[in-house]
């Protein structure tokens, strides 16, 4: 029963005694001389430590026709004991009448290359070209979501200040914990994703991101807000994280503004405001029924820069209850031992937003697709 203890731990985590905010040292430290590093190849690298982490790749699908769906591969080690490998499929219903289609299944006998570059398994393959600039997926790891699609960069990646960690430890020399985020804002997409029903062509718009939790998740954060929005000209991404007490509520806060050619803003003074919300009877979260997203910042040459997006989310696509798969006895545990109760919401309205910009003295305002999320942990 001790092992068992010690063992739930390392999933579910203990409560954190309280640091204070000087022990996360925040990657908007970095952006004072490097507001943004445009990623190189050598950048995308896989890290699958064999410490506790989660790291994770996953790709937003925007097709043409109006579809809305992700696809995400998940490394997780458990204090370097136990380590799994999972490919996620979601499938969005716009309609709010037919359910989501969700297929989750472990990978056997995962893999990367010797460069650390591409991702396989069995009956799956995320593999990045040779020019670094696209990464096809295959799967056919669960026959309701087979998949075969391509996702090409179009605008430059970045990654915010040098690296994009934070980097979380009482002595900023040897930090136990860190935090990282990669993005492609930009991308084409190419393919299908095969259901049971039917064939779902993806041509259209994409969002890559690459993400690596260095510690246990939520000992890192608390809360999230996330937003990838697509119009005609541009495209948005915004990351934001409050850490929890432990770590002085620290909110971190990645993003940035750019177009198929240039990266117009990236950097780390943005910020996501619920403007209104509604409890939640099923597990008492504030629900955000609407948002702000603002970036503020300044371009490469100098000039100012400030855009705003925001407005009513309309009905959610989803809540996601994470902990619904964990079996019933461990879940209560788990709740009570590390007062962790993860929800996330999910909104992709059907009245399209407006992004308003402003560069210099030039001002445009642009609809688009909108995705976001509002994650609740602890």
């Amino acid at each position: 029963m001790n092992w068992f203890k010690q063992t739930l731990a390392n999933v579910a985590g203990t409560q954190e005694p309280i640091y204070g905010p000087d022990a996360i040292q925040s990657v908007a430290a970095q952006t004072k001389d490097t507001p943004y590093t445009e990623l190189t190849k050598d950048m995308m690298q896989w890290r699958a430590m064999q410490s506790t982490c989660v790291e994770t790749q996953t790709f937003y699908l925007f097709s043409d026709n109006g579809d809305v769906a992700w696809i995400q591969v998940i490394y997780s080690n458990v204090a370097g004991i136990h380590t799994t490998c999972q490919f996620n499929t979601k499938i969005f219903s716009t309609d709010g009448k037919s359910p989501h289609i969700w297929s989750s299944d472990p990978v056997h006998n995962y893999m990367f290359d010797t460069d650390m570059l591409s991702f396989g398994g069995d009956n799956v393959a995320v593999t990045l070209s040779d020019a670094g600039d696209s990464y096809t997926i295959k799967s056919a790891t669960n026959e309701n979501s087979l998949v075969n699609l391509t996702m090409t960069r179009v605008a430059p990646g970045f990654v915010v200040g040098k690296d994009g960690t934070s980097n979380f430890g009482t002595d900023p020399a040897n930090p136990w914990g860190s935090m990282r985020h990669a993005f492609w804002p930009r991308c084409k997409v190419e393919g299908s994703i095969v259901t049971k029903e039917k064939e779902i062509d993806f041509k259209g718009r994409g969002f890559f991101v690459h993400a690596l939790q260095g510690m246990k998740p939520h000992h890192l954060a608390a809360r999230w807000n996330f937003l990838t929005f697509h119009s005609p000209t541009y495209s948005t991404i915004m990351m934001e994280y409050t850490t929890p007490p432990s770590y002085g509520s620290t909110v971190v806060n990645v993003g940035g503004i750019v177009t198929d050619s240039e990266i117009i803003y990236a950097g780390s003074s943005n910020s996501a405001t619920h403007l209104d919300s509604a409890q939640d009877s099923d597990n008492d979260w504030p629900e955000p029924t609407a948002v702000k997203f603002q970036w503020d910042g300044k371009t490469k040459d100098g000039k100012d820069v400030s855009a705003v997006l925001e407005g009513a989310l309309g009905q959610r696509l989803d809540r996601v209850d994470v902990m619904a798969e964990v079996p019933g006895f461990i879940k209560s545990i788990a709740g009570s031992v590390a007062g962790t109760k993860p929800y996330i919401y999910q909104y992709s309205p059907q009245e399209k937003l407006s992004l308003k910009l402003r560069t210099g003295d030039d001002e445009v305002t642009e609809q688009g697709t909108f995705f976001s999320e509002a994650t609740f942990i602890s």
